[in-house]
């Protein structure tokens, strides 16, 4: 706000005031008789002139409303998008763990089966018997030894892929809250410093307006003090002329 935009709006309340104050009174009530089209034109020019920060203050006020609203959207759909990763993550290593088992129990069911084999053979041969059912022992052992270890593999396998794809997903979760915070407490920082700045800059035109209205006081009673007795032989008082009560209206207080 530029000081003639200054100087010209404290001239426009200044009138004002002064065309209430010295404004006829109606008899018999609180109302007084003022020119009706001289006060809208005053009004007229003091909008024009008045500081275009207030309707930027308005406009500040519906964008950070926006990006508000728009933060918690994001940070809805970004904590959707990692509850859907994690789940992707979590069915794949279920689907690898049960394909990893599927083929460790084919193997060693495969390993048994030949052991079965080989010790139906070593028994069908009567020399070597015995032989053959130590080695049948063996090798049955040594078979269900390979299934359990490959079965606890798979398992110990699934375990762990769900507890990396659990901490995947509680670390997407965190960083979508964290970035809603952080776009909350920047649009209402923006917010905060924005209307700090429009509030000096009224405070100051108010300022002003006060220090004209004072020398307008002070004006307007050396004026009185010189007049006076000038005007206790004057006929009529002003303002009574016929031909503006045309113009004026009744304005009640």
């Amino acid at each position: 706000m530029t000081d003639e935009t200054l100087r010209r709006s404290d001239e426009l309340m200044t009138e004002l005031i002064e065309i209430v104050e010295t404004a006829r009174a109606v008899p018999m009530s609180t109302s007084c008789v003022l020119p009706r089209e001289r006060v809208l034109d005053l009004l007229d020019e003091l909008r024009e002139v008045l500081p275009p920060e207030m309707e930027e203050a308005r406009t500040v006020i519906a964008t950070r409303e926006r990006i508000v609203k728009d933060s918690y959207e994001r940070a809805a759909e970004h904590r959707e998008r990692a509850m859907a990763e994690a789940d992707a993550v979590l069915a794949d290593a279920a689907h690898r763990a049960e394909q990893t088992l599927a083929e460790a129990q084919a193997q060693a069911e495969a390993a048994l089966a030949a052991a079965q084999e080989e010790h139906a053979r070593l028994v069908n041969a009567t020399s070597v018997h015995q032989a053959a059912a130590r080695a049948a022992s063996v090798l049955r052992e040594e078979a269900e030894r390979y299934q359990t270890q490959l079965a606890a593999d798979a398992q110990e396998y699934a375990e762990r892929t769900r507890g990396d794809a659990d901490r995947y997903a509680a670390a997407a979760r965190v960083e979508a809250e964290r970035y809603a915070t952080k776009l909350t407490a920047d649009a209402e920082d923006y917010a905060e410093r924005t209307l700090d700045e429009l509030s000096a800059v009224l405070h100051k035109a108010a300022a002003t307006a006060d220090q004209g209205r004072a020398a307008l006081a002070q004006r307007r009673a050396g004026h009185w003090l010189d007049g006076a007795g000038a005007g206790e032989g004057a006929g009529g008082g002003p303002g009574e002329d016929s031909t503006e009560g045309s113009r004026e209206a009744s304005i009640s207080a």
